[in-house]
């Protein structure tokens, strides 16, 4: 016999129990330091410049798996900025590449070799596709693990915040961070920041008047 709609069930456990929810800690610099040297001495280049390029773009996992080498380079050479279509909004946000990801993804772009037209980062699976998001994330928890840290506590937008943290920490500017991010609303950076009243306080203290 089925059961009826009258009849008890057990509560069902929430889907994130026992996992820890929430906003994923931006990383410190020396943090980033750790990430590089430990992918350099496993000769992880397409990691380093992967890692490195997320570090610069402060892009979302969709977009930055799916950069082409077209986006990166322009006349034989590695742009120092560039620019894509958001997934999620549509709209098109530029990021700055500095010369630390600049020389990271030129030897990692020599070894992968392919056109403008190819994925920067291909598929294990399907070398004319993107890496997926997931695989993505992976590598974001091998590399975290690697230098000991809980990768419960980062995550893919771990590396979307940490640029834009460290610039938000030395200048205050919500509205240059807002941009750098693609965020279409300044509430929405506050509110990944994680901006509060504290963070204002300090702020206003350090300026005479």
């Amino acid at each position: 016999m089925g059961r009826s709609e009258f009849d008890y069930l057990p509560p069902r456990p929430a889907w994130n129990a026992g996992r820890k929810v929430g906003a994923k800690r931006p990383l410190k610099p020396r943090q980033i330091w750790a990430i590089r040297f430990h992918l350099d001495r496993e000769h992880r280049l397409r990691d380093r410049a992967l890692f490195d390029l997320a570090i610069d773009s402060k892009l979302r996992g969709c977009d930055l798996v799916k950069i082409k080498i077209g986006d990166l380079v322009a006349g034989g050479e590695l742009r120092t900025r560039a620019m894509v279509i958001q997934q999620k909004t549509g709209r098109p946000v530029q990021f700055e590449i500095m010369s630390d990801a600049r020389g990271s993804l030129l030897a990692w772009l020599e070894r992968r070799g392919g056109s403008i037209e190819d994925y920067a980062f291909p598929s294990r699976v399907d070398h004319s596709a993107h890496m997926s998001t997931r695989q993505y994330a992976r590598l974001v928890d091998e590399w975290v693990t690697a230098v000991g840290l809980r990768s419960e506590d980062y995550g893919t937008h771990s590396l979307r915040r940490t640029k834009a943290s460290i610039i938000y920490k030395a200048t205050g500017n919500l509205r240059a961070v807002q941009i750098l991010l693609g965020h279409t609303k300044i509430e929405n950076t506050v509110r990944y920041l994680g901006v509060d009243v504290e963070d204002a306080l300090t702020l206003a203290e350090g300026i005479e008047v």
